[in-house]
């Protein structure tokens, strides 16, 4: 994609019901703005009011969160869009003039100033692969949840049920049993027991759901030729997850930029004498979850995870720093293997909207919003008071 000097972008601020927008030409001047609605109506008139720049490509801000829906429209309608993530348009927020006051028009305004300066920002493609790995793995979650609910109900009932009876990890032959074994005769016992029979066959339901969520999950990674299932301790659900939110690999330049992204990396603390690294709180939360279950998995079973976590506890390692240090290696693991997965073919996709090379299929949005408070700021000097002086006492 050429830098076109009368090439516009759109800065797309997205929310549920609205959408703020904001035009600007390669030298950062505004030349246009408006505010529309996300509905049919509201959507067709923000296509028809973009119409007047033929050479247009559209910035939205959280396109794999909050800007997906907006973001996925845009591609079905044939636009060129590309993914800003919102940490970078929090910075340039920050350092405005506005002192980060906060407004949809500012936020369209910081994302086209984004997309015009950054020339890394990836273009956005259909993938209807990713696409299903992305609903299937979110409605397997959420299932998940469910699950917990209902199983937390239901071992709440049978403990009143059968008091001192109580299991941790209840199964639902386990609970079948425990209610055969109990006829209560008052009406409030039959009632909690018919209750607990409900949530039985709910919590039932739920693992067959998930059962068959875990199935498909386990074809489509297959199907896509993906061997991330071979890495110990990560299953379908994980490398489903993992796909879907990495999209391509080709987006980080190294191990140590997945590590970043991953929240695997962990930040130096130094201080002095001492010479210690801390847990980082950044990157995707949801990838570190699923980095985290591939490190515990590999520590229940006869690993070489283990066994590098065993070495390090012998350096000297807390069990913590072990674990960050064993969530790292299977990062690196990954990242690997998404290497050797990704087709060896030359990157002659379109460019960004800075001369960027090497489209991906998704968004980078992934990570939480940035924590931004007032004690994260520079204050530019004394603030003018609002207060009106206190009158001075009277002496008596």
């Amino acid at each position: 994609m050429s830098q076109d000097p009368e090439q516009v972008i759109i800065g797309v601020d997205p929310h549920k019901l609205s959408a703020t927008i904001e035009v600007v030409d390669r030298n950062e001047q505004m030349l246009g703005s408006g505010r529309f609605t996300t509905d049919k109506a509201g959507y067709a008139a923000m296509r028809r009011y973009a119409k007047a720049w033929p050479d247009r490509i559209w910035a939205v801000e959280g396109a794999n969160g909050a800007g997906r829906p907006l973001a996925q429209r845009l591609l079905e309608s044939g636009e060129r869009v590309v993914d800003v993530p919102a940490k970078l348009a929090a910075r340039v927020r920050l350092f405005d003039t506005g002192h980060n006051r906060k407004t949809d028009a500012r936020d369209a305004h910081s994302i086209a100033i984004v997309a015009v300066r950054t020339k890394t920002l990836r273009v956005l493609q259909i993938d209807g692969e990713l696409e299903a790995l992305r609903l299937l793995t979110d409605r397997r979650e959420a299932l998940t949840r469910r699950r917990v609910q209902t199983v937390d109900r239901l071992q709440a009932l049978l403990a009143e049920l059968l008091p001192g009876q109580a299991k941790r990890d209840i199964t639902t032959g386990q609970a079948k049993a425990m209610l055969a074994s109990v006829r209560p005769r008052d009406i409030a016992g039959k009632t909690r027991r018919r209750i607990a029979a409900e949530e039985l066959a709910d919590l039932v339901t739920i693992e067959a759901k998930m059962k068959k969520a875990t199935a498909e999950l386990k074809a489509l990674v297959i199907a896509r030729g993906s061997r991330l299932m071979d890495i110990h301790g990560v299953g379908p659900v994980v490398a489903a997850r993992v796909l879907a939110d990495v999209g391509d690999v080709a987006r980080f330049a190294d191990r140590n930029r997945f590590a970043s992204w991953t929240g695997t990396a962990p930040l130096d603390a130094s201080s002095g004498e001492q010479n210690r690294h801390r847990l980082s709180r950044a990157g995707n939360r949801r990838m570190n979850h699923m980095i985290h279950i591939a490190a515990v998995t590999q520590l229940r079973l006869d690993t070489e995870g283990r066994a590098y976590y065993r070495r390090k506890r012998a350096e000297g390692k807390k069990p913590l720093e072990a674990m960050r240090c064993l969530k790292r290696r299977v990062s690196d693991a990954i990242y690997r293997q998404l290497l050797e997965d990704a087709p060896d073919t030359a990157h002659d996709a379109d460019t960004g909207p800075g001369g960027h090379c090497g489209a991906s299929q998704e968004s980078s949005a992934v990570d939480s919003h940035p924590l931004i408070d007032t004690s994260d700021q520079p204050l530019p000097g004394p603030a003018t008071t609002t207060l009106r002086p206190r009158p001075p006492t009277r002496k008596r």
